[in-house]
């Protein structure tokens, strides 16, 4: 996985989190919602860059 990669998977990750704290202190139902699915799309986005990674070695 490229540097890039990583701290674009890492920022998207953070923003969702960033997005589901405020919801939730905001008592935000859909921001909450859309912070989840932020942090899921960058973890499916490094996994699949792992397994892109294995089929390199």
């Amino acid at each position: 996985m490229g540097f890039d990669d990583k701290v674009s998977n890492a920022t998207e990750d953070a923003k969702g989190k960033a997005k589901e704290a405020v919801g939730g202190a905001t008592d935000d139902d859909e921001l909450k919602r859309q912070g989840k699915g932020d942090q899921a799309q960058a973890d499916l986005k490094d996994a699949g860059e792992k397994v892109k990674d294995a089929f390199k070695h």
